[in-house]
């Protein structure tokens, strides 16, 4: 992101001819047998693509941590207590592999239509016996536990796009009750398969005028954003008491301070209320609990998934809860490089976050240079230098869900 990067290209994944969106935020490789142990390697034939990106992005975090697990230490000792080391992932609809789903639905044919009677009798005959486990929303999480041991607090949340940050949310909250001292926590998922993109394009929320323009196709709060571009990706955190962290000399990128979260249903079940309430009330319960003003904030990671009819209930939001202040908030919206991942949407934007104010970097939003609201404080074409002492972190999904983080300095 500070090299200015924007990984959103042409799908590759399968042939997009067909779609009126055919552009996507794709992850260019993930080799599993360089990621999970040996001994466990022939489990990633269960491993779908949304359980692959969470596996991999936990064994990342709990290496980065200087964490020895079962998993990333197989054969020497390990320096975590299982039993206080727990799980929290968050998951979507991981959609079924067509192909695999295809030659099984074909047995199901009589006389040129779908049977459920021969369906029963021989078409679910030609799926693998363990072929559900690909696909149960819980085996994120489940993968997770095995691999590296893991006994304590395990949870799966599953709230579309708010699932990665409900998850930290979550996890935060056995810390401060003392059920466990460390927990592995964040959201993982791809949204880039037919069946998603179908879904998407029939409830005209993605970008359709960009196809021949990828590295355009997301624009979160300009202008000329013309719906979300589809993605996949996964991040996982550790959070840690603080003292069990400080005695074993960890590397604290930032403090984990306040949660909240809401729920407020709009009309329109795919379009969130217009003024934004139950963003508001997430933002503000997480800086209530963090004991934080407006203007204590330096940065606001939005959820920005560039439909414009989103974008503006989020800046309302963000206007009710920053109010005059809001001018010296800086704005950085993720999508404009990745697209919308999904479950790991909330994840990846507090890793984002927590990184920039470790960095002390900001880097610069995408594809927007008319922005929807003038006081929006948002950084086109370069990264910037920046004291964040504050961050806060919101995610929302269609349905009213919403969630936020506060995030703080280390002093």
């Amino acid at each position: 992101m500070l090299d200015g990067t924007i990984g959103i290209d042409r799908i590759r994944a399968f042939d997009p001819g067909g779609f009126p969106s055919q552009v996507a935020g794709e992850v260019s490789e993930l080799t599993m047998k360089d990621i999970v142990p040996r001994a466990y390697r022939k489990a990633t034939k269960l491993m779908s693509r949304d359980i692959q990106l969470a596996v991999a992005a936990a064994d990342f975090a709990l290496r980065d941590a200087g964490l020895n697990t079962k998993g990333t230490n197989p054969d020497g000792p390990i320096d975590i207590d299982p039993a206080r080391t727990g799980v929290n992932i968050g998951a979507g609809l991981i959609c079924c592999d067509l192909t695999e789903l295809s030659s099984a639905a074909a047995h199901a044919i009589e006389d040129g239509k779908f049977s459920l009677r021969k369906w029963g009798a021989e078409g679910m005959n030609e799926l693998t016996p363990l072929w559900l486990l690909k696909y149960l929303p819980n085996m994120l999480s489940c993968h997770i536990t095995i691999i590296h041991d893991l006994q304590g607090p395990s949870n799966s949340i599953t709230c579309a796009e708010v699932s990665g940050l409900m998850a930290i949310g979550e996890a935060y909250r056995y810390i401060v009750r003392g059920k466990a001292d460390v927990m592995i926590a964040g959201g993982a998922e791809s949204k880039v398969n037919p069946m998603t993109l179908l879904r998407q394009c029939l409830i005209k929320r993605v970008s359709t005028s960009y196809n021949d323009k990828p590295k355009e196709a997301s624009r979160p709060f300009d202008r000329d954003a013309d719906g979300t571009v589809i993605g996949e990706g996964g991040a996982i955190v550790v959070l840690e008491e603080l003292e069990c962290a400080r005695r074993r000399g960890a590397t604290i990128y930032a403090e984990l301070t306040g949660f909240g979260a809401s729920y407020n249903f709009s009309d329109d079940f795919v379009e969130p209320e217009p003024q934004g309430t139950g963003i508001t009330i997430a933002l503000q319960k997480a800086m209530q609990q963090a004991r934080l003003a407006p203007g204590q904030i330096q940065l606001l990671v939005p959820h920005g998934v560039a439909v414009p009819s989103h974008d503006r209930a989020e800046v309302n939001a963000a206007k009710t809860v920053f109010g005059s202040c809001l001018k010296d908030v800086h704005i950085l919206a993720t999508k404009s490089r990745i697209g919308n991942c999904g479950a790991a949407c909330g994840a990846i934007d507090m890793v984002t976050a927590v990184l920039a104010m470790s960095e002390g970097r900001i880097p610069a939003n995408m594809n927007c240079p008319n922005p929807v609201e003038n006081e929006l404080k948002i950084t086109n074409t370069n990264s910037i230098n920046a004291d964040i002492d504050h961050a806060m972190v919101s995610c929302y999904t269609y349905g009213g869900q919403t969630a936020a983080l506060a995030i703080s300095k280390m002093k």
